[in-house]
Formats: structure tokens, C-alpha cells, sequence
């Protein structure tokens, strides 16, 4: 330690020294030699002038003794070392001394040409050039500075000794005693102090060393209580707490550990914790343990074996400290006996994937064995299929018998449907009256399309619920994996499509998917985004054809039609644009749309025509004939300065084959605001003249099929038609009701409505559906005409 501290020393003192001392001496004798050097050269260049005049005259007069007699004087200064004298002819050549000695520091000359004046003006004689040695560096110094830098030399010597001497009195021996405490503190295990007593840093630093010992003795100490504190506390903690090491060797266990699963805390320590694992989960709990994880904090759950023998599900929470740089790693583990909470999650689980209606599996649980079945059905290269089932009329069993009865009616459903089901089948409710079925055999298709007509015929006989016979049918739609579809939420679309294509098509049967309905698939989702696109950029039009008076031919009113009027796609058809609207709820929307545009077109039209009696016949969907229907209309009516009683509201018969008393309650209230009330289609329906003594109908219109008949090319057919049109005609006309025939296109067809007492007809023989500005332009011109006739 000496050693080190001391050199170190040293060698600051000596780069010190190189820094500050050298540079400055170099400088002193550098400036010394410049200055001698020019001192020299002054005296030189003084001798050469004096002597170059005097040598003129005895070289002009060739006087060679005089010339010799002037160059020994010149050779004899102490500064000279050799000169040498010589004519222009050659003729002297005087050289003094001729042998000099050659000095160490080497040698420089010095040249002048000698002149003498002569009558004919000065002419060079000859040439004197003279030769001195060359000054080095201490060869410059004079006595008094040679002096000098000899005590400045000892004085730099005196300053490091004393240096010297203070870093080993001061320094060196204070670390030495240092040194000492700390090892005899490292050796013995005591806490040793420095006997050192000063007022300067290396006491203060005594003294830091002494408190910090006395510091540390205190924190062993309670270190200590601390560690017998901990094992007390690990002990009693009422916790399973278990340490392993990186080899998953127990180090320590708690006594409620022991207490907890019987072990001897000798028959459990220095064994491997796996050894205590289930055998048959105990390679899944070494897979976990040699997974890598950066968490503080691990987590796992496997089986533990107790001493007698008894299973526990077990929960370990593992926190630990990986051994890096020479550090030992550290474990503690607390185990927690969760055998009671995975008896309830199963429990939950099977809740979870179970409808507790009907017992059979729910989405999340057919979801969940959809994946596997499809895993399976790769693995055997087969093919699976999915039976989307789907209740006709269910809807109508809850809001006529009450949920009780559905619910009734699904659980007979689901018994029935369990006898027809193959044994590997598996059932599932998906929704209020879905159901999905997964088959999966050699010959997936057939045995699917067996079973759905099974079901099918399975819904004939009728169902007893609450004292009430009810009918069911079922729509059901096929899809096979992987013939249809790549994976299980495309299974699940596809038979949904096909049970979906089967219902709009009449129901009651089962239908395998074709990759066609994908394409009517897209078309309705084409017009559900034009339906949307034409609320928010008011593409909807209300188109108007004119009512005719078949007696004298004027319009008794007009049908305001929906038209979309798409800036791209032209008109649309409303038929398809109606019932999507319809199945998406879009058609409230729609309807307010056109029911108010139609009505601004009223105003437009009655200011243009005159007619102020023409009345508006409105088409309403089952599914706006809510209670807030009639004051929405009697609010628009006022704000366009329209009569309630100018407006017909037209509901088919499939509005009034539901019976439903809310829909009673509102034609009600627009008979008592003075609106009329006409039956469209008439005739197409079960029980249509029944609905003339139960509903308050104005209008009778009958259906355009009937007419079209009229003057079919079938005699058989013709006549049924006539006497059909005329029989409807006469009974509406005792039920004081008017009666209105749609589709007329023919003059034959009218004069044969007009024969059998038919009010009114519309069709394309009056007039298409067309907008209102074009009807206003027709008005006018029949304005223009008359006031020119």
C-alpha cells in the first residue's frame, strides 16, 4: 500500500516537475545562448570592418609581410579560430593558424571583400574571410547565471524531498494503520478501529472509518435479531412457505407446511420438489419450471402428493432472485391448497358452456367444441358438418302464450330432438330459437340432410303447451367443413346463410349451402350500405301515381311511392330495399323520410293543380305502427297545412293476420283524427273479409293478380277472376267501404271494372309512378292549353 501511494506520489511530483520546471529552465538557456550568440557575432562582424581596411593598402601594394603581420593580429582573438587572407591575383594568400583545432560545437565564418580607394575610385584587393566556433548551450551561460540555475536545481531537489518526506508522515501513515483495521476487521470478524488523531482530512477520515464501524456494528446486531425475527415469522405464518433452489431442491419449509402435509422437515428438505408432484402431471410442472420468464413473480398450479398419500390441487406462487455476480439466489414460495376452488370452477365452467334452459351446450361452449371437432376432423381427413336450426313462428308462441310456454315448447323440443340426434352428434343453443348440431362422419352430407328432415318431420305433429295446441316448423341450413368453409366462424356463417336463404324462401325445410348465396349474401349487404348511404345523403324520393275516378276519369288522389334514387345506380328496386329495410329496422328511418317528403310534395302538387281534395294514400310497414305513429303524423300534417282527412294510411293483410292489439289501438286512433284507413292487396290473404267487420277500413284495393285475370287467355280463369273482382266489389260496397283496383293497364280491364261498380283504378294505363315535379309539369301545360282554347 506504501509503495503504491508513494510512487503515485512520486510520479506526480515528477510530471510536475517535467510540466513546470524543464520548460522554464530550457527557456532560461535558450534566451542565454541567443544572447551570447549575438554578442559574438557583433564583435566578429566589428574585427572584419577594422581589418578589412587596414589589409587594403599592403594588398594594393602587394606588402605580404604587413598583410601576415595584420592577420596574426586578427588570429590572436580568443574568439577567432582561423583566418584567412588572399588577392584578387592569387599573388597573397596568407592562412593564420594553419593547423587550428576543430572545435566540438562545430565552427561558422564570416566574409569581407577588401577596397582600396585609389585615384581612379575604390577597387577590391582582395578578401578577408574569418572563422569562429559556434556557441552551445552552456557553453553561453556566463558564471553569475551558471550560478543561478545551480540553486534553483537544489531548491526543486529540497521542495521533492520535503514532499517526500510529508506524503509518508502525513499520508502514508495514516492509510497504514487504515489498511491494518480493515484487515484484522476481515480476518478476525470484529469491528477494529483506527488510532489516528488529526486535524486535517486524514483524520476526518479516521474518524468516518471509526463511526461507520460503530454503525455497522449496531446493524449486525439488529441484522441478527432481524434474521431470528424472520425465521420466527416464517414458522408461524398460517401459509404452506417453502424455499427451493435453482436445482428445485426444498432448502426450507414452514412448520405449517410440514403441519399442512405431514412431512418431517428431514424427510422433505434436499429433495427434489418434483419428487413430490402427481406422476401424472409432473413432467407438465418441469416443463413449467424450465420455462424462461422474466417475472418477478411465477405462478403455477399442478397436484401435489401428500405423506398419506392424499391429492391436493395446489397453487405456488414462486418469488425469487436469480445468483448473478457471486450472489446466492433466493426463493420463497408460498403453496396454496385450491383443490375446493377447482371443484367450483368446474362447476362455473360447465354453467359457463351449458344453457340452463335445455342443458345442451351454449354459443360460448359450442364455439369451444366447434374448434375441436374441426381439430379432429383434420386429423382424420374427414368432413364435418353444422346444421344451423332456426324456429319458425317461436316469436309468435312467446308474445301470444307467454315465455313460460316458450320456454316449455324448447325444452319438449330439445327432448324430441335428442332421439333423432346419432350418438357422436353434438347440440348446442345459440339464440332464443336457434340451435346448431355438429355431425361429423364418413359421409357428412347425407347423413346431415337425413338428419335435418328428421327434425323437420320430428316438428308435423303439433305441441300440447299450457292447454294450447301449437305448430312448429324449423328453417335449417347445412355446411360442411371443409368443403364450404376454412375454419369454424366460417362453418358457423355458412350454414347460418344457408338456414337464413331457406327461411326467405318459405321455410319449413332444410337446405345445403351453395356458394350462390354468398353473391345474394353480398347484393343485401351492397343495399344495406346504399339504404345507409341514401339516410345520410337524402337520396330517398317520394314518387307519385295518380288515383283515378274510373265514372268520369279525374284524380281522386295519389299513392306516394318510395323510390332511391341513386346518383350512380339510378332507381333502385323498392321491393328489396323494403324488406331488408324491414329485417335491419332501417324501415322507421326510411318511412319518416318519404312520409314527410310526400307530404311537402301534397303541398307542392295542391298549389300547382288547385285540387285541395285529392287525397294521399301512405303504405306504413307492421313495424312503424307504433303508439307514437299517430301523433308524429297528426304533428307533420299541421306543419305542412294539411287536413288529416286528405290521408289514406295503406296496411296490407300480413299487418292484420297478427292480431296484435297494439296495432288495433293505432288504426284506431287514425280513424279518430280523421284519417282513412285502406286495405292494400286485398284478397291475397286467409281470412281477408273478416277484417272488414274488425278493422276500420275505408277502402278496399284489390290485389293487381285479380285484375291481371281479368282478361286472362283461361276461360276458366277469367270467369273466377270477374266474379271474384265483382263479388269483393259488392260486399265492400255494403260494408260502405269504396273499392279500388290496382294494376289496371288495359281499356279492356277498366270498362270491366267500371261494369262491375269499381270506384277507382291505378295503373300504368293512367299513369306510372313518377316525381312530383313531373306531375306539376303536366299541370301546367294543361293550365297553358286551356287559356289559349
Amino acid at each position: 500500500m506504501r509503495r503504491s501511494v508513494e510512487s503515485r506520489f512520486l510520479a506526480i511530483i515528477a510530471i510536475a516537475v517535467g510540466i513546470l520546471v524543464i520548460p522554464l529552465l530550457a527557456l532560461f538557456l535558450a534566451l542565454s545562448s541567443e544572447r551570447a550568440a549575438k554578442e559574438l557575432n557583433d564583435r566578429v562582424e566589428i574585427l572584419l570592418d577594422a581589418n578589412a581596411q587596414a589589409l587594403a593598402k599592403p594588398l594594393w601594394d602587394f606588402d605580404l609581410e604587413s598583410a601576415e603581420q595584420i592577420t596574426a593580429a586578427i588570429a590572436s582573438d580568443e574568439a577567432i579560430t582561423k583566418v584567412r587572407v588572399r588577392d584578387v591575383s592569387g599573388g597573397i594568400n596568407v592562412s593564420m593558424p594553419p593547423m587550428p583545432p576543430w572545435p566540438k560545437g562545430g565552427i561558422q565564418s564570416r566574409y569581407r571583400p577588401i577596397i582600396y580607394k585609389t585615384l581612379d575610385g575604390p577597387k577590391t584587393v582582395g578578401t578577408i574571410t574569418v572563422y569562429y566556433h559556434r556557441l552551445g548551450i552552456f557553453s553561453a551561460l556566463r558564471e553569475a547565471e551558471g550560478v543561478f540555475i545551480g540553486i534553483f536545481i537544489v531548491a526543486i531537489l529540497a521542495m521533492v524531498g520535503a514532499a517526500i518526506l510529508g506524503n509518508r508522515i502525513m499520508i502514508a501513515k495514516p492509510l497504514l494503520k487504515l489498511t491494518a483495521a480493515i484487515e484484522a476487521t476481515r480476518r478476525l470478524g470484529s469491528r477494529h478501529h483506527v488510532d489516528w488523531n488529526s486535524n486535517d482530512e486524514m483524520g476526518r477520515l479516521a474518524q468516518s472509518f471509526n463511526a461507520m464501524q460503530t454503525q455497522l456494528e449496531q446493524e449486525e446486531r439488529e441484522l441478527k435479531i432481524a434474521h431470528r425475527r424472520a425465521t420466527d415469522i416464517y414458522n408461524l405464518t398460517p401459509a404452506m412457505l417453502f424455499s427451493i433452489d435453482e436445482s428445485d431442491r426444498i432448502t426450507g419449509v414452514s412448520d405449517y407446511w410440514l403441519l399442512a402435509t405431514g412431512y418431517a422437515r428431514d424427510e422433505v428438505v434436499g429433495r427434489h420438489f418434483a419428487d413430490l408432484v402427481d406422476a401424472q402431471v409432473r413432467d407438465e410442472y418441469l416443463v413449467h419450471r424450465e420455462e424462461p420468464s422474466d417475472r418477478k413473480v411465477v405462478e403455477c398450479t399442478t397436484k401435489f402428493v401428500c405423506k398419506d398419500g392424499r391429492v391436493m390441487d395446489v397453487l405456488i406462487v414462486e418469488s425469487g432472485k436469480a445468483a448473478r455476480d457471486g450472489e446466492t439466489g433466493l426463493s420463497l414460495s408460498v403453496m396454496t391448497d385450491v383443490t375446493e376452488l377447482k371443484r367450483s370452477e368446474a362447476r362455473v365452467r360447465r354453467q359457463a358452456v351449458t344453457d340452463h334452459l335445455t342443458g345442451l351446450l351454449n354459443r360460448q361452449g359450442f364455439e369451444s367444441a366447434l374448434d375441436e371437432e374441426i381439430r379432429e376432423t383434420d386429423a382424420r381427413h374427414g368432413e364435418l358438418a353444422c346444421i344451423f336450426v332456426d324456429l319458425d313462428r317461436f316469436k309468435w308462441i312467446n308474445d301470444n302464450l307467454g315465455h313460460q310456454a316458450g320456454d316449455t315448447v324448447l325444452r319438449r323440443l330439445v327432448e324430441l330432438m335428442g332421439q333423432q340426434l346419432p350418438p357422436a352428434a353434438i347440440a348446442a343453443r345459440i339464440g332464443g330459437d336457434e340451435f346448431a348440431i355438429l355431425l361429423r362422419s364418413d359421409n357428412a352430407e347425407a347423413d346431415a340432410l337425413a338428419l335435418a328432415h328428421r327434425l323437420c318431420g320430428m316438428l308435423e305433429e303439433p305441441l300440447l303447451v299450457s292447454g294450447s295446441t301449437v305448430r312448429l316448423s324449423a328453417s335449417i341450413g347445412v355446411a360442411l367443413y371443409p368443403r364450404h368453409a376454412h375454419n369454424a366462424a366460417e362453418l358457423l356463417q355458412k350454414s347460418d346463410m344457408a338456414m337464413y336463404t331457406k327461411k326467405r324462401d318459405g321455410k319449413n325445410g332444410a337446405l345445403l349451402y351453395d356458394p350462390l348465396f354468398q353473391d345474394t349474401t353480398r347484393q343485401r349487404a351492397e343495399i344495406e350500405q346504399d339504404i345507409e348511404e341514401a339516410l345520410r345523403s337524402d337520396w330517398f324520393e317520394a314518387y307519385f301515381q295518380p288515383i283515378i275516378d274510373l265514372g268520369d276519369g279525374h284524380v281522386t288522389g295519389y299513392e306516394a311511392l318510395m323510390r332511391l334514387n341513386h346518383p350512380l345506380k339510378g332507381l333502385l328496386p323498392p321491393c328489396d330495399i323494403i324488406r331488408i329495410a324491414e329485417e335491419t329496422g332501417a324501415i322507421g328511418r326510411i318511412g319518416n323520410r318519404v312520409f314527410e317528403k310526400a307530404l311537402a310534395n301534397l303541398v307542392a302538387l295542391t298549389r300547382a293543380s288547385g285540387d285541395d281534395r285529392a287525397y294521399l294514400a301512405v303504405n306504413f310497414s307492421p313495424l312503424q305502427l307504433e303508439p307514437a305513429l299517430p301523433m308524429l303524423l297528426t304533428a307533420l300534417t299541421a306543419r305542412h297545412g294539411i287536413d288529416p282527412q286528405r290521408l289514406v294510411i295503406e296496411i296490407t293483410e300480413a299487418t292484420l293476420l297478427h292480431d296484435n292489439p297494439q296495432i288495433r289501438m293505432v288504426l284506431d286512433e287514425f280513424s279518430r283524427i280523421g284519417c282513412r284507413i285502406a286495405l292494400d292487396d286485398f284478397g291475397t290473404g286467409y281470412s281477408s273479409l273478416s277484417y272488414l267487420s274488425r278493422f276500420p277500413v275505408d277502402i278496399v284495393k284489390i290485389d293487381q293478380s285479380f285484375i291481371r285475370s281479368l282478361a286472362s287467355g283461361e276461360a276458366e280463369l277469367r270467369n273466377k277472376s270477374r266474379m271474384l273482382v265483382e263479388g269483393i266489389t259488392a260486399i265492400s260496397h255494403k260494408m260502405e267501404c269504396s273499392v279500388t283496383a290496382e294494376g289496371v293497364e288495359t281499356t279492356e280491364q277498366r270498362d270491366l271494372l267500371r261494369e262491375f261498380g269499381v270506384d277507382c283504378g291505378q295503373g300504368y294505363l293512367f299513369a306510372r309512378p313518377q316525381p312530383v315535379e313531373q306531375l306539376i309539369a303536366a299541370y301546367d301545360i294543361k293550365r297553358k292549353v286551356t287559356s289559349v282554347a
